[in-house]
């Protein structure tokens, strides 16, 4: 199993094999190192939490598919807006708001592709990536 979600993993388009794993996965578990900071524990659960569920898609699928899209849709949604609020308030400031600001752009860039991916999902398009 684990080497066929890795088969499927890299059977992604080069770009999104990157983008994954040296952005979007590090950018959002770079969250724990605030989980102290104000609104930290609710930012971390909310950016990891999106990308922890996708394990068990990722088991059952056994590879890389567009239901994927469906837990950072739900989650990093209202994690954006919350970013959005927090950093317009003025309540946060030095290296946490810069993470903030980097946090808040990847997931954004994300969900501009996972809304796309899970309307397909949603309309049927079931494929698994390198199948």
């Amino acid at each position: 199993m684990v080497l066929q979600i890795w088969a499927s993993f890299r059977a992604l388009p080069g770009w999104v094999q990157v983008w994954v794993f040296l952005i979007l996965v590090p950018v959002n578990v770079a969250s724990l190192w605030f989980w102290t900071a104000p609104n930290g524990m609710l930012i971390a659960v909310l950016a990891n939490g999106a990308m922890a569920l996708n394990g068990p898609i990722m088991l059952m699928d056994r590879g890389f598919s567009k239901a994927m899209a469906l837990p950072h849709v739900v989650i990093w949604t209202p994690l954006v807006i919350w970013l959005i609020w927090l950093l317009s308030s003025g309540q946060v400031g030095g290296i946490f708001a810069a993470y903030l600001w980097v946090l808040l752009v990847v997931d954004v860039v994300s969900l501009v592709f996972d809304f796309k991916d899970a309307r397909d999902w949603l309309r049927g398009d079931r494929a698994v990536a390198g199948r």
